[in-house]
């Protein structure tokens, strides 16, 4: 399962419902794909739609998507935010990477 903290769900409801999503019926789409300087990197959109090989769930009120082959990679990840003048936005938590670039958004196992 992956998490969202109170500062993700925060701006995820606020940015959903500028893009014209519905937070009670659309998902936050998470996933991984190969590239960035560490090997893999997270992928983070919005979606009106549940694919056949999604896996789906809910954590602080937020619906998360995620298909089967990136679930492996996320497990157990925290969602989180940071905001403010040095902060860096949406933030990935993720217990099974081994490394991490410098900006956080690619990572390797």
């Amino acid at each position: 399962m992956i998490e969202v903290s109170e500062k993700a769900k925060q701006k995820v409801i606020e940015m959903m419902q500028e893009s014209g999503f519905d937070t009670s019926s659309d998902f936050v789409r998470v996933g991984v794909k190969s590239g960035g300087c560490s090997g893999l990197s997270y992928e983070l959109k919005f979606d009106k739609e549940q694919h056949e090989n999604d896996k789906v769930f809910e954590s602080n009120g937020v619906k998360i998507a995620v298909d089967k082959k990136s679930f492996l990679y996320l497990v157990g990840t925290i969602l989180e935010y940071s905001g403010g003048l040095n902060g860096k936005g949406f933030v990935f938590n993720n217990p099974n990477a081994n490394r991490t670039c410098g900006c956080g958004e690619s990572f390797s196992l």
